[in-house]
């Protein structure tokens, strides 16, 4: 639930998923577009590791219960996501698309897909 993140943390969540659909749609046909929302994802309050200090993490899931994706905030203010797409990439007919990644800090979030060729 998106409701228990802090307004500040909210907002960057809110343009990272924007981002996440944003490099996916080049990808993936409007109709065929996962659910990459916001709301769609159930967060937790998680520690980090390298400080101690809260940070959260939300997990999205499909009809299976199988994990598809995930949002990482850092207590020192950086991001993370990456939502499955699994699909043939358009441009290069022996690579498919993993995943697409996005991550950043302070407002700025870069994102790619993630490749790998069919063996």
């Amino acid at each position: 639930m998106a409701s228990m993140l802090p307004p500040e943390i909210e907002a960057s969540a809110r343009h990272l998923v924007e981002m996440l659909r944003g490099e996916a749609i080049k990808y993936v046909a409007v109709g065929g577009l996962p659910d990459i929302r916001l709301e769609a994802a159930v967060f937790v309050v998680v520690t980090d590791p390298a400080n101690g200090l809260p940070g959260y993490e939300g997990v999205w899931r499909n009809a299976l219960n199988e994990r598809v994706g995930r949002i990482l905030f850092n207590s020192d203010g950086s991001y993370y996501a990456e939502y499955d797409l699994c699909v043939r990439h358009p441009g290069k007919p022996r690579w498919f698309i993993e995943a697409i990644a996005a991550w950043g800090r302070d407002g700025v979030v870069k994102a790619e897909a993630r490749l790998l060729p069919f063996v």
